[in-house]
């Protein structure tokens, strides 16, 4: 069950990140592109899109990490401290969380012995049962590098195509090439998971397309202003 959580949580990392900066350098070069046809200034908001965007998801995935292990943290040190102050009432907890699971009688109070007879599997159902916490997810310099990394792949993938042709065409095959990764990724995801890899996939390709298009729109109306 870890190595599943873990590997269910290197996933989100690699979606989260990938698709964050996929769709939000999209965003950037659509709406540069749609002001000024001019390839040089696209692919130079491009790049400082990217990099500002890796790094800063890198961050982000790192605070929340280290926030949610020392909530982890202080929440156990404050179970241990009612186990060992006020046991009873620590008892009854137990007892309460698995009869109202529907357990009654002698089994339910072989139950409440067996765990409360150790103080690992006590602290351990407590937290899980009583709190819905989950220790030993992975570090958080470990989850930053994946978003951040994901991040800067998922964004360099609508920029390659103003390297290769002039601006108009580029627009077209960066959209093309960016809602076909997101329909391939949303499908993996299913795949990976559950749910309908069809509908999966048409669903983050459409949720990142809408995204994405904003910024397209901000940029025409700007360039009309400007």
């Amino acid at each position: 069950m870890e190595h599943h959580g873990r590997s269910g949580s290197k996933l989100r990392d690699i979606i989260l990140g990938g698709q964050d900066g996929l769709v939000n350098v999209l965003g950037v070069i659509l709406a540069v592109a749609s002001a000024m046809n001019d390839a040089r200034i696209v692919i130079i908001a491009g790049l400082a899109a990217t990099f500002a965007e890796s790094i800063s998801m890198a961050a982000v995935a790192y605070t929340s990490s280290k926030a949610e292990k020392d909530f982890y943290k202080s929440e156990l040190e404050r179970e241990k401290y009612e186990m060992k102050h006020m046991p009873g009432t620590e008892r009854r907890e137990v007892r309460d969380i698995y009869h109202r699971k529907g357990f009654r009688g002698k089994l339910l109070n072989d139950i409440v012995k067996k765990i409360t007879s150790s103080k690992k599997l006590w602290l351990d159902v407590m937290m899980k049962e009583e709190l819905n916490l989950q220790g030993g997810s992975s570090s958080p310099s470990k989850g930053a590098l994946i978003v951040g990394f994901s991040a800067l792949a998922g964004s360099v993938i609508p920029l390659v195509a103003f390297f290769l042709v002039p601006v108009q065409q580029a627009v077209l095959i960066s959209l093309a090439v960016s809602t076909a990764t997101l329909f391939i990724t949303g499908a993996i995801k299913a795949r990976i998971t559950v749910g309908n890899w069809i509908r999966s996939g048409i669903e983050m390709a459409a949720i990142g397309m809408a995204a994405a298009l904003v910024g397209y729109a901000l940029g025409a109306a700007l360039g009309v202003v400007v």
